[in-house]
């Protein structure tokens, strides 16, 4: 049986740098979503889930829920397998 380390919620966010003006709204949606991304698949790779397979939708729902994070969309979720690939 694996252990797991288990999750630690984001009680504080790191100081954060304002995005540049003047980008179209997709820009930016497709910016939050990659950070969201890729926050999401470092939790779920500090849970012990470490091939795309492993990681449903449902999964990584549970893990956004855990770490306090807004539940993501299907695009997202996709994004999050994409991630674990490389």
């Amino acid at each position: 049986m694996a252990v797991v380390a288990p999750l630690i919620p984001i009680t504080s966010a790191p100081t954060k740098k304002r995005l540049p003006a003047g980008q179209p709204r997709a820009w930016y949606e497709s910016h939050n979503r990659r950070l969201k991304a890729l926050r999401l698949a470092t939790a779920l790779l500090d849970a012990g889930v470490y091939h795309p397979t492993q990681a449903t939708d449902r999964r990584i729902r549970a893990t956004a829920s855990t770490i306090g994070v807004r539940p993501p969309s299907d695009t997202t979720c996709r994004l999050v397998r994409v991630l674990m690939l490389h």
